[in-house]
């Protein structure tokens, strides 16, 4: 099966990619790994550090092995492996260092799935399985909760990437310029949805407290990878083409920089080809600045009121994020300076407000009188 619904009822993106195709890698297990998995929340609770390192020892494959292992195989692999991987180093194991053995698997299943050498939040949630079968940490509903949260947003973010790539190619004066950010605007909507969803299952205590431990950096052939952070959920693709690739932070750009390598490939290709480019905040300013003594046309206004709706459902996004992670990081609660996803609060604070001031810049232009020329 190569369809992945999308959130929209008798919507689909049909695609070879066979990392979209969700059903299979939650259905595989190319490890048979599924009931030593579902004892590793009590091993988590124990603090078992030689039960979790007999586990992974026993999981790891032969190469010859994963050689035989298709694309979506070597997801579920990963995802598997990543699980103990995490684990370990929560327990303050490295986990290349207590099984040696793992480090050309890993470093293979990177070569072949096209990501990086360890787990991502993909592995963690949208290619989780569901029911008995889901891996997790703490075996707590709310680790499920935010699993799910994370899973919901991806057939959006597929779709809004799409819609994204379309407006590249656009002007503020074409009519499809407007419609493509209005259907962005919907799938952004579901981002918002997803994050109200976590604030309403999953406490900071929880989030700070129980699951974040287990989502430390680890150790693979002496460079640092990040574990599985919602933070790598790459909402600043979106960010991309709206106004960042023109308008951003020296600190932010830096961020995603480091952030990018956990994407897909092909999202990868999309954040290489965009970079750099005109924004659609940045096309519409210069369409702007060609009529500052004239009334806007009618298709112009209507790219600068979408476009201000979906900068606002973006500043909501950020502002709801920013809520989280000030109570999960409150000096009461944090054990770690920095989020899960390498980058501290103060971050996304300034993300916040420069998603702000590119809205604010829009709405402006659609409200601001203008005098007919002479």
């Amino acid at each position: 099966m190569t369809l992945y619904d999308l959130v929209e009822p008798g919507l689909v993106i049909a695609c070879a990619e066979p990392r979209y195709r969700i059903s299979e890698i939650r259905a595989a297990d190319p490890l048979g790994a599924d009931a030593l998995l579902a004892a590793v929340p009590g091993m988590n609770r124990d603090a078992d550090v030689a039960a979790l390192t007999v586990a992974l020892r026993a999981l790891a494959p032969d190469l010859d092995r994963v050689a035989e292992w298709s694309v979506v195989e070597a997801l579920a692999g990963m995802r598997d492996l990543g699980l103990l991987l995490g684990s370990l180093k929560r327990h303050g194991a490295e986990p290349v260092a207590a099984v040696p053995e793992v480090l050309p698997v890993l470093e293979e299943l990177g070569r072949r799935t096209g990501m990086v050498p360890r787990d991502t939040v993909h592995h963690y949630t949208t290619w989780n399985p569901l029911g008995r079968r889901r891996r997790t940490y703490t075996g707590a509903e709310m680790e499920a909760h935010l699993q799910d949260a994370v899973s919901m947003v991806f057939p959006s973010l597929v779709a809004a990437l799409d819609t994204c790539g379309e407006l590249a190619r656009l002007e503020p004066y074409d009519p499809g310029f407007a419609l493509a950010l209005d259907r962005t605007a919907q799938h952004v909507q579901s981002m918002v949805d997803s994050i109200d969803f976590t604030v309403a299952n999953v406490t900071p205590e929880f989030f700070a407290r129980v699951l974040r431990p287990y989502f430390e950096e680890i150790d693979v052939a002496g460079r640092d990878y990040l574990g599985p952070a919602a933070a790598q959920v790459p909402l600043w693709l979106v960010d991309l083409t709206l106004w960042q690739s023109d308008r951003s932070d020296p600190r932010y750009d830096a961020f995603l920089e480091e952030s990018v390598q956990y994407s897909l490939p092909s999202w990868r290709a999309f954040h290489a080809a965009h970079r750099g480019g005109a924004s659609a905040v940045g096309k519409l300013s210069a369409a702007l600045s060609w009529e500052t003594t004239h009334r806007l046309s009618p298709q112009l206004t209507a790219s600068a009121v979408s476009l201000a709706r979906v900068l606002r459902l973006l500043k909501t996004f950020r502002a709801r994020h920013l809520g989280i992670a000030r109570k999960a990081y409150h000096d009461d609660l944090r054990l770690y300076e920095a989020g899960s996803g390498g980058a501290p609060v103060a971050l996304l604070r300034g993300v916040l407000d420069l998603t702000r001031d590119n809205e604010t810049l829009v709405r402006r232009a659609t409200v601001l009188p203008r005098t007919p020329a002479a």
